[in-house]
């Protein structure tokens, strides 16, 4: 059988990729020609919008009209499906109207001060809008990343486990953001989690040395494989102040590049599919190490 290799990139509207000149001029303005220009070269996108507001299906039905038939669109989860806070201004109206008046007031709304049904509504409405990329044969995974304070312990599995219940049939992706999860000492522990439930396990290329470090393992739990490449930019990784873009700005050598082919190889015998997304995504970094990916697999 031959294996899907898709190769593509965590964004296709971030700002310093509009600024940086990827997209002729024609286009750089029109959202629906920019997913239709970025679709001609790439198969596999991940969008990352859905993580800052849930996505609604009169939108997920553009994308996939915007898309060619065999393209894939991955989602990244919505903030509160992961543990993460988010703005109550981000929810629906509906939604944030239902909230108690104390947390309508926060601006940080962590999944503890919201009622458990409306956090139910949350994961039905995500998983709902995708319905048109899910009968289109598009949607790839949900990707569900973990904050830094996510440990490995009996209450956080469950949790990952309530997102499988919430989340029914889609593939699922977790990236640990947390070292603890692929330490030696738990290393077998996590996979095996994983794998028993069905979930993809996402392999990481990051910057080294701090306590969110992931280390590269090419580990499979599932049909699906995944790899996001964040980029070695170690000095700006943590420091305090910096935009998502300015801690991922950093360009892979093609020798770089080249230390993850053995890698994703052992990953393919593993697997069905793997997906290996450049998340570099400051200016045209992402798109550029991306199209040196596909070339180098290409000459295998």
């Amino acid at each position: 059988m031959v294996k899907k290799v898709l190769v593509g990139t965590c964004s296709w509207t971030d700002p310093t990729l509009l600024e940086s000149g990827w997209y002729p001029d024609n286009i750089a303005k029109k959202a629906d020609e920019r997913l239709r220009f970025y679709a001609e070269r790439f198969p596999l996108v991940e969008n990352d919008a859905s993580y800052y507001a849930l996505p609604d299906q009169k939108q997920a039905k553009l994308w996939v009209e915007r898309t060619p038939e065999k393209f894939t669109m991955n989602f990244k989860a919505f903030a509160t499906i992961t543990t993460h806070p988010t703005d109550p201004k981000r929810l629906p109206k509906e939604l944030r109207e239902s909230l108690p008046a104390d947390a309508r007031e926060k601006r940080r709304l962590y999944p503890k001060d919201l009622p458990k049904e409306l956090i139910d509504e949350i994961h039905a409405r995500f998983w709902v809008a995708l319905e048109p990329l899910r009968k289109a044969g598009k949607l790839g995974a949900i990707l569900l990343q973990y904050p830094d304070w996510f440990t490995i312990t009996g209450k956080n599995k469950s949790e990952i486990l309530r997102a499988r219940e919430l989340l029914p049939d889609d593939r699922l992706a977790v990236e640990f953001r947390n070292r603890l999860w692929m330490e030696e000492r738990n290393r077998d522990e996590t996979l095996a989690f994983l794998r028993d439930n069905g979930l993809s396990y996402v392999a990481v290329d990051e910057p080294q040395g701090f306590p969110s470090s992931i280390p590269p393992v090419d580990a499979v739990t599932a049909p699906l494989a995944l790899v996001r490449f964040h980029g070695r930019n170690a000095e700006n990784w943590k420091k305090p102040g910096l935009t998502a873009a300015e801690r991922f700005d950093y360009s892979y050598k093609k020798s770089e590049l080249e230390e993850w082919l053995p890698k994703i190889k052992r990953m393919e015998e593993a697997s069905e599919e793997i997906h290996l997304l450049m998340n570099n995504c400051y200016g045209d970094k992402a798109v550029n190490n991306a199209r040196d990916l596909s070339e180098l697999l290409a000459r295998r």
